[in-house]
């Protein structure tokens, strides 16, 4: 963000979350007063947050509260010249057993930020975050923006109704917004939900075999310090309004390939075991993603800058520090 960020006042919702924290970090650094809404719980948990520098968090307006709440989301767009929406509900497998959960957190929050945004004359950018898995299964090859959207599981089906909500709102009433649309994002602070960390904590806790779903889909697997790049670019970025801007970096892996390196940087060789546990419904499996990450490299000046096992060794030292916030021997939905 740079000299942009100075004295902007920023909202980032889900900023207890795992790229939301990295987000609020990146921003402060740059300058930005960064006003944080993280979820609110009885035991004053502020998420990932905790685990940002001190002196970074000192500078941080942390409020409380839940993206459900129209009300409370409305108090907390006013004053922001630029509002960064991440607070979703993510875990694919939960959304099979919990999708109206999802209907109310990524569809109805995804509305209540549109909407405080278009009542909030301060908000000069809005950049709403979305996912690859819209796109399902790869039909063509990078996928491009304007690949078909597939709601192969409950939650890639909400977060393409929050991002038709999010383009409807910039077309019927001009609201400034970018809908950014990050593939598989990975780093520090990320839970076992996700397949890098679980691979890696399994490894890093001695277990004799490793457990995993399927092996041949492939992913393109982003950095978490260059998903946050990407966003603030965009969020700079007038010509980006209205628009779907992949952030991806145009490379794949499968997971079985992935496994391999993570089994070479922590120096652990075990064998590999299906669990059936963890495979998603057949129709519901997306078998391959890989960005086309033209369209942001024309509008930015962004390019990724981490190497994918430079980001897996950074991965893999953060896991080891913080086992504790990991079960390996349990599957986590």
């Amino acid at each position: 963000m740079h000299q942009q960020a100075n004295g902007q006042k920023v909202l980032v919702t889900g900023a207890d979350g795992f790229i939301g924290s990295h987000l609020v970090e990146s921003l402060a650094l740059a300058g930005a007063s960064v006003r944080a809404l993280v979820y609110y719980n009885s035991w004053n948990s502020i998420g990932w947050l905790s685990d940002c520098d001190p002196e970074i968090l000192a500078t941080i307006e942390i409020i409380q509260g839940d993206i459900r709440d129209t009300e409370r989301i409305f108090q907390a767009v006013q004053g922001c010249h630029k509002v960064f929406h991440l607070s979703s509900l993510i875990a694919i497998p939960y959304s099979y057993e919990a999708p109206r959960s999802y209907v109310e957190t990524n569809i109805i929050g995804g509305l209540n930020v549109l909407q405080a945004c278009r009542n909030t004359d301060s908000v000069e950018r809005l950049v709403h975050t979305s996912t690859s898995e819209v796109y399902g299964t790869a039909q063509t090859v990078p996928i491009s923006e304007t690949h078909p959207v597939v709601g192969q599981s409950p939650y890639s089906a909400t977060k393409i109704g929050a991002d038709q909500l999010a383009e409807s709102y910039f077309r019927s009433f001009e609201l400034p917004v970018v809908i950014a649309r990050p593939f598989n994002t990975f780093g520090p602070r990320q839970t076992a939900r996700a397949v890098i960390p679980t691979i890696a904590s399994q490894l890093l806790s001695g277990c004799e075999e490793l457990e995993l779903g399927a092996l041949t889909p492939t992913r393109d697997f982003c950095y978490v310090g260059d998903t946050v790049a990407g966003l603030i670019a965009l969020s700079n970025c007038r010509e980006a309004e209205g628009q779907v801007v992949n952030i991806g970096t145009g490379c794949e892996w499968s997971i079985e390939e992935t496994a391999q390196l993570l089994m070479k940087i922590t120096g652990r060789e075990v064998p590999i075991k299906c669990d059936a546990e963890r495979l998603r419904p057949e129709k519901s499996e997306v078998n391959r993603l890989l960005a086309d990450n033209s369209k942001l490299k024309s509008l930015t000046p962004w390019t990724p800058t981490y190497a994918f096992e430079q980001g897996l060794s950074e991965t893999v030292e953060w896991i080891s520090k913080n086992l504790e916030y990991f079960n390996p021997n349990n599957y986590n939905i």
